[in-house]
């Protein structure tokens, strides 16, 4: 698998050119760029709509059923029950739009998710569903390195990087509802 995702890696000066365009994502009002669920381990389904529950999370994704190394007797954290990532960044290091859900986030947005824009309990209401930051950590994992490379794997890593939230953020469902690609999402802040 390696080497079929190697063609794709960026190296650290193209990397850096493109992430002008990462600092530029909207501020107040993001956008669903693209929806995946996953039905199963390194299984990923793009949607151009989803169901979303306050229990269960994005209708037919694994979230629940997977369960979470971080709570004591194994089960799903709601602080993790969904994953967004900044569409920008992921474009850029994927480098073909179909290979963006490899990330294995449910969200892609063009949103800017840095500290300093969502802070910890910050909300992005769309037009039915409301999600509410939490402050569980979102990090790269051998997985992403692999499909990604080491320097967008780096990338994530480095304090802008941190700061910027370019491995994504966690969030939980405070309402539910259908959300669609495409739909606008006003950011509500603490």
């Amino acid at each position: 698998m390696t080497s079929d995702n190697a063609a794709f890696y960026l190296d650290a000066e193209r990397l850096e050119a493109g992430m002008g365009d990462v600092r530029q994502s909207p501020r107040d009002l993001g956008r669903v760029d693209v929806i995946v669920i996953r039905p199963s381990v390194d299984e990923r389904m793009v949607l151009p709509q989803v169901e979303v529950d306050v229990e269960e999370g994005l209708a037919g994704d694994t979230w629940r059923t997977r369960g979470s190394r971080n709570t004591v007797d194994g089960s799903a954290d709601p602080g993790d029950q969904v994953t967004v990532m900044n569409s920008r960044f992921a474009r850029l290091i994927a480098a073909t739009d179909d290979r963006m859900p490899l990330a294995g986030d449910q969200l892609f947005m063009d949103l800017d998710l840095s500290w300093g824009n969502l802070p910890t309990g910050s909300r992005l209401e769309f037009d039915e569903v409301v999600l509410e930051v939490t402050d569980v950590p979102h990090t790269g994992c051998a997985k992403f390195r692999e499909r990604f490379g080491m320097e967008a794997l780096r990338a994530t890593n480095t304090p802008e990087g941190k700061d910027l939230r370019l491995r994504g953020i966690n969030a939980t469902v405070v309402r539910g509802g259908m959300l669609r690609q495409g739909e606008s999402a006003r950011v509500v802040r603490p």
